[in-house]
């Protein structure tokens, strides 16, 4: 099992999206700061502004959401799972790219996380 944490900036907004949108089942919720959601051997926490995981660090810095870091969910019919998607508003950072290994997209979350949707070969 792999345990994985986001900074959001809407933790109710993020739990809408992987929810409603990939499959993932709200384990439990801390009220605005923390969430944390299971989809298969994955737990995925995603920490609002409320977090203590988003505390500035000592030099001043602040954890914000972003960046191309990124788990990968492998599903199915990666064709239809994102014409679904797309129907639904869900915004996609590239076209489906086909290489030796299978396809993939990058889809971004509410907070402008990427996160990469796979079909095997």
């Amino acid at each position: 099992m792999a345990q994985v944490r986001y900074i959001v900036d809407d933790v109710d907004d993020a739990v809408a999206f992987y929810v409603s949108k990939l499959g993932f089942e709200l384990e439990q919720q801390f009220g605005p700061a923390m969430a944390i959601l299971v989809r298969g051997d994955l737990t995925l926490w995603v920490a609002g502004p409320k977090a203590s995981a988003s505390r500035p660090m000592p030099d001043g810095t602040t954890p914000r959401p972003g960046g191309w870091s990124r788990f990968v969910l492998t599903v199915d019919d990666l064709d239809s799972f994102v014409s679904k998607l797309t129907n639904e508003g869900v915004r996609f950072r590239n076209d489906i790219l086909q290489g030796p290994g299978g396809k993939q997209i990058l889809c971004i979350d509410p907070s402008g996380i990427v996160v990469e949707l796979f079909q095997p070969a």
